[in-house]
């Protein structure tokens, strides 16, 4: 029998910094609260029914609003809502409620907010959670999807925010990020 030899977890993040991920903001409303953060740890997993899962640290204090309330939105976010990421990963001194007070939020079928002007917005219910580690697994069957029209993402690659277009479209103009810098990957 081969005896496994784990990695560290600063390895492990480390290496991880390197799988670009969309970023998102995922929100619910409903018998516990309006609560959002900021996750790119989202990704499809069947179409078949359509679902879809979200990783969510359990230390960051929400996960049982998410829980209680049964449903969650994910929503892509579009390269000019970079300020967004921030503000729902708590790097600002806004409170739940003052979060959402930035940006133009709707509700979809579940109720949970949805974002104006994402790249796109999963309405979903969550069907069942997994406890693995540190984090909560939310399986969460689609309900309804909204297609935005903004044609550049938001991506986190190396631990910084990046720009994503359509290499299709070399016309199309990037916004330019806090620092003067344009940040692109086609």
């Amino acid at each position: 029998m081969t005896t496994m030899t784990t990695v560290s977890a600063q390895a492990f993040r480390d290496g991880m910094a390197r799988l670009g991920a969309a970023v998102n903001i995922v929100t619910t409303h409903g018998p516990a609260g309006m609560y959002g953060l900021t996750a790119s740890s989202v990704c499809s997993v069947t179409d078949a029914p359509p679902t879809l899962l979200v990783c969510m640290k359990r230390a960051s204090g929400l996960r049982d609003f998410f829980v209680t309330n049964g449903s969650l939105c994910v929503n892509v976010l579009a390269a000019d809502h970079q300020n967004l990421s921030g503000i729902f990963a708590g790097m600002t001194d806004l409170n739940m409620e003052g979060r959402f007070t930035t940006g133009e939020w709707r509700t979809m079928v579940s109720g949970a907010p949805a974002l104006s002007g994402a790249i796109a917005c999963f309405d979903t219910a969550i069907v069942r959670t997994i406890e693995v580690g540190t984090h909560t697994i939310f399986l969460c069957e689609v309900l309804d999807v909204e297609l935005g029209e903004t044609p550049i993402g938001l991506v986190y690659f190396q631990r910084k925010y990046h720009h994503l277009r359509d290499s299709a479209d070399p016309d199309l103009k990037l916004p330019v990020l806090a620092n003067g810098k344009s940040s692109a990957v086609a």
